[in-house]
């Protein structure tokens, strides 16, 4: 599993005039662009075949040997729209990441060697997070909930905290069996939908997010697997985020692979 699509079309304006004249993932950290930290821990883990969904300033979003898949109506659309604009490339065993998160090699380490066909890393330790994080409140958390196997029963913003085991932080793993799956149920949706009829949660399918896929999937009883993790991995989504992440984060954490 070499391949990871990188989900990096959106502006981020919760960053404000960080995010002015360049992406939200090229936002530093520690001296490096978030794609950056994100890039290494990749590497070490021997993931080096890089797709990249552009949008917002695509052209100052550059990576030496990476494919490009852009995302015209990054302003219009949502997460799940920005990834089937790589649709090309969603096949075979591979990795799909948001753009805004840094995270250790073992984080990756740990998708890549998980059992299932479609496996989302989950944080156990998510509460810790979200301590004094008042301008991402736990609300906006995509939690998930899980049966006595392991296997994911519901993903995404509405799960509330009581009972679930954690917050799917945005790096998940497939087969092509898994990745079969997704395009599968994506197209079904799409079929049944327009872009603006409602979807998980009244949003729009146009707006949807990938955990609302992943629910369309799971009520069709297609097994997703949780991978728990304690930490290891930080989201930036806010001024606040970055304050916290740029004052907390090892730049050391992502190249090293257990």
């Amino acid at each position: 599993m070499k391949r990871v699509i990188i989900i990096a079309a959106g502006r981020g304006s919760r960053l404000e005039g960080f995010t002015d004249e360049k992406p939200k993932c090229m936002v530093s950290v520690g001296g490096r662009s978030i794609l950056d930290h994100q890039l290494a821990a990749f590497e070490a883990c021997g993931v080096t075949d890089i797709h990249i969904v552009r949008g917002y300033l695509a052209t100052r979003l550059t990576v030496d040997g990476a494919t490009y898949h852009e995302n015209p109506r990054w302003e219009q659309n949502n997460i799940l729209h920005s990834l089937f604009c790589a649709e090309e490339a969603l096949e075979g065993p591979l990795l799909t990441t948001y753009s805004d998160i840094v995270f250790t090699a073992d984080v990756v380490k740990a998708a890549l060697s998980a059992p299932g066909d479609i496996n989302l890393i989950v944080d156990r330790q998510w509460r810790r997070a979200y301590q004094g994080r008042h301008d991402h409140p736990v609300e906006q958390a995509e939690l998930t909930r899980v049966d006595d196997t392991g296997q994911i029963t519901a993903v995404g913003k509405q799960v509330p905290p009581d009972g679930a085991l954690g917050e799917f932080i945005g790096l998940a793993s497939y087969t092509a069996r898994g990745t079969e799956a997704l395009r599968e149920h994506f197209h079904r949706v799409r079929e049944r939908l327009t872009d603006d009829a409602p979807f998980r949660q009244g949003r729009p399918f146009r707006r949807a997010y990938l955990a609302d896929l992943f629910e369309e999937m799971i009520d069709a009883g297609v097994p997703l697997t949780a991978v728990p993790i304690d930490g290891g991995w930080r989201e930036i989504d806010t001024v606040q985020d970055l304050h916290a992440v740029r004052d907390a984060w090892s730049p050391a954490e992502d190249t090293h692979c257990s």
